[in-house]
């Protein structure tokens, strides 16, 4: 579980180690605020990917046409991360998430709250994606599973290179869709 205890003494320490009063009144209710809000963004941390499974494994035995291999693409869900390489905001990231149904089917609001929590932890956007992917694996038993996710990272955009613009694009596909071109139109 997330320390906040831990994390106020710490954060305190560095507005000492940046050259500010932690209490003057600006700063006094900072480490707590800055606590509760690490509590909240990174959530995902407090579970392992079966477990997120676990939490979101809500499915639908359906009647659609599996033979005909049906895809289902959840395009342009938001979250943001904080990359681990700098504790930075990755931002204006948008998920795309496509399966091909394994005999049953996955509530669509599922998707989007497995991307979020995924993404909830120190992260590298690269593993938000084949976090997503293992999680849908475990709920629908498909492994036709493909996720493109595109952002910003503030470690490129405000430090360093300062590129604003520059925005990453990652995909990880498994199963057909790694193979089967024709399936990679749903992705784009």
């Amino acid at each position: 579980m997330i320390d906040t205890k831990k994390i106020e003494k710490h954060i305190y320490g560095i507005i000492e180690a940046l050259g500010d009063d932690p209490n003057r009144e600006g700063l006094k209710e900072t480490p707590q605020r800055v606590a509760k809000m690490y509590a909240e963004v990174f959530a995902g941390m407090n579970y392992t990917n079966k477990q997120i499974a676990e939490m979101f494994n809500k499915t639908f035995d359906d009647d659609l046409d599996f033979a005909n291999q049906e895809v289902i693409v959840v395009k342009d869900i938001d979250i943001f991360s904080y990359c681990e390489h700098h504790l930075a905001l990755m931002y204006d990231m948008k998920v795309t998430v496509a399966y091909i149904p394994n005999d049953k089917v996955i509530g669509l609001s599922k998707i989007a709250r497995i991307a979020d929590m995924a993404a909830r932890r120190l992260q590298l956007q690269e593993r938000i994606g084949s976090d997503i992917v293992e999680i849908m694996k475990l709920i629908t038993n498909s492994e036709d599973i493909a996720v493109i996710i595109k952002g910003k990272h503030s470690c490129m955009s405000s430090r360093g290179i300062k590129k604003v613009n520059s925005s990453t694009t990652t995909c990880t596909l498994s199963g057909r869709f790694e193979t089967d071109d024709k399936l990679q139109i749903y992705l784009y």
